[in-house]
């Protein structure tokens, strides 16, 4: 059984949330602050956290930080705050998902075993894994469609695993230019608009439909789930 931990200073909406989720067969643990968060994470290796990012004395998004910093543990924020900043700290941080007060107790459980499934196909077949009919070799640096290989560059290819390894995720143009590093790329995020686009003229049947790599507008860009 996974162990999901819940962390919100708001006791309804924790048991709330707490209650779908021991419905749908997961094991919950509750934290009311970050610090106390922070020991069960260490204490308890919960599977995924729910994080609400107004916290008292610790942030949420310090408490990511600091889970950042020693695990991959997939994270799914959970706050009221709706601007624009506020999503893409979180996400620059990590976080697997991004869910706003008020939410769906059934959604918020549907997107638990979304992200759920994407970390353990990800930690299943870590150098070589397959999406929808696309075959991404780590270890050989080598994109596969229909058994041919794609002719993609050293930075387009880390571009397109990143994305492809946390398939749903999404990611800045700050964090894909950061994964692109290695090759020489230019030192400003609308670089990677120039990269994706270059991907999806050598990834995608159709460029100006995309199946594989989605643009998720005023944040950045995301691989498809399946």
């Amino acid at each position: 059984m996974k162990t999901i931990l819940v962390v919100d200073d708001e006791p309804q909406i924790a048991e709330i949330a707490s209650d779908y989720l021991r419905r749908a067969e997961f094991d919950v643990i509750i934290a009311a602050d970050g610090a106390r968060a922070l020991a069960l994470v260490r204490e308890r290796h919960p599977d995924l956290i729910i994080l609400d990012l107004g916290l008292p004395h610790i942030d949420g998004l310090d408490v990511a930080r600091a889970i950042r910093r020693d695990s991959d543990l997939p994270i799914i924020m959970l706050t009221a705050r709706v601007a624009e900043d506020d999503r893409l700290r979180g996400l620059e941080i990590g976080a697997d998902d991004y869910v706003t007060k008020p939410f769906s107790p059934r959604e918020l459980v549907a997107r638990v075993r979304a992200v759920l499934r994407r970390t353990e196909s990800r930690d299943r077949d870590a150098d070589l894994f397959t999406i929808a009919d696309l075959v991404i070799d780590v270890s050989r640096m080598i994109v596969m469609r229909d058994g041919e290989a794609l002719d993609l560059t050293p930075t387009e290819f880390q571009i397109v695993a990143t994305l492809a390894r946390h398939a749903g995720r999404v990611f800045t143009r700050t964090q894909l230019l950061d994964a692109g590093r290695g090759a020489t790329t230019e030192a400003f995020d609308r670089a990677v608009d120039s990269h994706i686009k270059n991907i999806r003229r050598k990834l995608e049947r159709d460029p100006r439909a995309p199946q594989y790599i989605r643009t998720v507008y005023g944040i950045g860009y995301r691989f498809a789930d399946a």
